[in-house]
Order: C-alpha cells, then sequence, then structure tokens
C-alpha cells in the first residue's frame, strides 16, 4: 500500500511537468529552462539519497545474510542436539519399559516368596510345637524298646527321617527369609532407578520442546527482520526509479526548450559522429534517458532506448541499408514520425518521434546519412530520439550494436 501511495505521489509531479508548457506560456524560455534546472538538481539530490539508502539497506541486508548463515549453523547445531536427544530419550523409555516389567516381575516373585514364607513358618510353628508336647525319645529309650534288630534300625531311620525333615524346614524358613530380604533390596534399587530414569525421560522431554522452540523463535525472527529490509529496499528502488524517469522527462522537456531557442536562432548542427565498440554509429550524440527494456507504468519493457537531443538535432542513420519503413504521425500509431531501415541479412534500425523525415520509402541510405530530425511527435513528453534495433522484426538491445 505504501509503495502504491509513493507511485501516486511520483506520479502527480510528472503529470504536472506534462502540463508545464500550457502553465508557462507566459514564462520566459530562459526563465522556464532555469525552473527545470532546478527541479532536476532537486530530483538528482533525492535520487542520491535514494541510493544511499539502498546502499545502506543492501549492507544490512548482507550483515543479516551473514548473521543467517551463523544462526543456521546454530540450527545445524540444535537439530543434531535434539536428534541426540530424541534418541537418548527412546533408549532411556525402552530402559524404563524393561525396569518396570522387572519391577512387576519381582513384586509378584516376592508376593510368592513371602506366601512360601508364611506356610514355612506356619509349618516350623507347628513342628515346634509339636516337639514341645511331646517327649524327644532319647538313644537308650529306642535302643531298649525295639523288638530286635530289624526294629532298631527301622526306628533309628524313622528318626533320621524326623530329623531331616526338620532340618528342611528350618532351611526353608531360613532360605524364603534370606530370598525375601534380597527381594526386596533389588525391589527398592529397581525403584530408585526406575524414579531417576523417569526424571531422565522428562527432562529429556522437555529439552527437546525447548530446543523445537528456539528452533521456531529463530527462523521467525531471521525471516521477519530480512522480509522487512528487503520490502524496505524495493520500496525505496521503486522510489529511485520514479524520481529518475522524472528526471529524464524533466531533461526530454529541457532539451525542447532548448531546442526551440536554437531553431529561433538557426538550424541545428549535425555535430560529430559518435562511435562506440558495435558495427553501428550512435543515431545522434546525446544523453542516453532510457536504457533498453525499462519497465513503465503503461509498459513492461520498453523497446529499445532513447536518445535525448534538441529537437531539429539532425538523425543519421545507424548503418547502410534500405529504407524499409516510412510512416507518419497518424500511421505509426505513437510512435510519430517512423523510419525502419533494413540492414544486411535481418537486422534493421529505427528511429521514432522524429519532427520531419528526410528520406523516402526505398531509399538506399549510407551509414552517417540524414535520415530526419529529432522531435516530440506521437506518444512523447519531451523532444528526444527513440531508437531500436530488429532482428528478424523482433526488438533487441541495441547496446549490443552501438
Amino acid at each position: 500500500m505504501r509503495l502504491r501511495l509513493l507511485f501516486v505521489s511520483a506520479a502527480v509531479p510528472l503529470m504536472l511537468w506534462a502540463a508545464l508548457p500550457l502553465a508557462s506560456q507566459g514564462a520566459s524560455p530562459d526563465s522556464r529552462l532555469d525552473d527545470l534546472q532546478r527541479k532536476i538538481q532537486t530530483t538528482q539530490g533525492k535520487i542520491g539519497k535514494r541510493k544511499g539508502t539502498e546502499r545502506v539497506l543492501t549492507t544490512e541486508i548482507g550483515g543479516y545474510s551473514a548473521k543467517i548463515g551463523r544462526l543456521q549453523g546454530k540450527i545445524g547445531g540444535l537439530q543434531r542436539r535434539q536428534s541426540f536427544v530424541e534418541s537418548d530419550l527412546q533408549d532411556k523409555r525402552s530402559e524404563l519399559e524393561r525396569l518396570q516389567d522387572d519391577l512387576r516381575s519381582e513384586r509378584r516373585r516376592l508376593v510368592r516368596l513371602r506366601a512360601r514364607l508364611n506356610v514355612a513358618r506356619t509349618a516350623l510353628s507347628a513342628r515346634l510345637v509339636e516337639l514341645y508336647r511331646a517327649d524327644k525319645p532319647d538313644l537308650v529309650t529306642v535302643i531298649m524298646s525295639s523288638k530286635g534288630f530289624a526294629d532298631l534300625l527301622e526306628r533309628g531311620e524313622f528318626m533320621e527321617r524326623v530329623s531331616e525333615q526338620d532340618r528342611r524346614v528350618v532351611k526353608i524358613v531360613r532360605d524364603a527369609k534370606v530370598d525375601a530380604i534380597a527381594t526386596e533390596r533389588r525391589l527398592r534399587a529397581l525403584e530408585r532407578r526406575q524414579r531417576r530414569v523417569t526424571a531422565i525421560v522428562v527432562a529429556h522431554r522437555n529439552e527437546i520442546a525447548g530446543v523445537k522452540q528456539e528452533l521456531i523463535d529463530t527462523r521467525v525472527g531471521l525471516d521477519g527482520t530480512r522480509s522487512d529490509k528487503t520490502r524496505a529496499l524495493s520500496t525505496v528502488r521503486g522510489s529511485r526509479r520514479v524520481l529518475e524517469r522524472e528526471v529524464r522527462m524533466l531533461q526530454a522537456r529541457q532539451a525542447s526548450i532548448q531546442a526551440t531557442l536554437q531553431q529561433a536562432q538557426g538550424a541545428l548542427p549535425a555535430g560529430p559522429i559518435k562511435r562506440g565498440s558495435g558495427t553501428m554509429i550512435w543515431p545522434v550524440t546525446g544523453t542516453l534517458t532510457s536504457p533498453y527494456c525499462e519497465r513503465r507504468s503503461w509498459e513492461s519493457c520498453h523497446p529499445g532506448i532513447d536518445i535525448a537531443a534538441p529537437e531539429g538535432t539532425p538523425i543519421r542513420a545507424a548503418a547502410a541499408g534500405k529504407v524499409a519503413l516510412l510512416q507518419s504521425v497518424g500511421q505509426s500509431g505513437g510512435y510519430g514520425n517512423y523510419t525502419c531501415i533494413q540492414h544486411a541479412g535481418a537486422l534493421s534500425s529505427c528511429y521514432a518521434h522524429q519532427s520531419r523525415l528526410a528520406t523516402s520509402a526505398g531509399a538506399n541510405v549510407s551509414q552517417g546519412q540524414i535520415i530526419g530530425y529529432v522531435g516530440n511527435t506521437g506518444f512523447s513528453f519531451g523532444a528526444h530520439l527513440h531508437f531500436e534495433v530488429r532482428v528478424n522484426g523482433a526488438v533487441t538491445n541495441p547496446m549490443a550494436y552501438l
């Protein structure tokens, strides 16, 4: 929304400048030139400030990119820590499940041992009561009451079995008690281990939650900061481009006024031929006010370059060829007086917004020959030459040929 308002606020001055000749008919050309020069200088100052802001924002974005790189490394470390903790947590959960199984098994075993100990104690108590109530026969009584050697052996064996049974009962009670005490000790140790492992599981779960939250906060903060700076940079660049277009229009208006003054003094000279690194010469010597494929509000790609020059400045053929197209203002649909020259092969060059034409359709022209004069006809905001280079009829960047 702010960017849209910025473009609207910038478009209003452009419309005002477009109406400048009507609004300032009473002013002298010199005063209008001075006023335009002041406007150009003011606007160029604004452009300089925008460029400074762009450099600052670009530097800040670069700093944030470096910070993002460092934080991405931190995120990688946090993710590795998270994976390690989750793996350890899974191990601890498995250990806790084994401990719980062992605890349940030990508790069942302890219940059985206690039941067995109770039975053994009951049997031992009954046996002791029985022994207490009955006189224990001594060896002499057993021998004297025996009816023979065989009977003596039987009685002795019986006494031995009774004693052995008593010893087994006592051993069962003693072993059961020892086993029960040991089981209770293991059970307490398992319960302590279970509490420790449970605490570790809870701590790991909390640590994982903290790591995940830190990752989320870090990503959200970085993305928000970078997006804000990027939007600000885009807004400043858009504002700067609007101002640059305003300067070009002001310069074109300035060139138009200068051309008017020069025409009042006499015909404009063609000037020296300007050459670059390409095979074509510059059709006019002037200021490049619009690069190739510049985006504008009414078109996504301006199909050529604009060269500001005073109205009436002679236009030279960029290369030798044959005049393939010659159109007037009413025929060209916005190009004004329009000329296209066919060169060797599929290459051609075109010249728009001329004040008047200086050649004819089908004529053969040499490189540097005057074919027309700079003007402001068609859809134009000031005196300039719109120059195109085409290959098989399709526009291409003229700078590759100049």
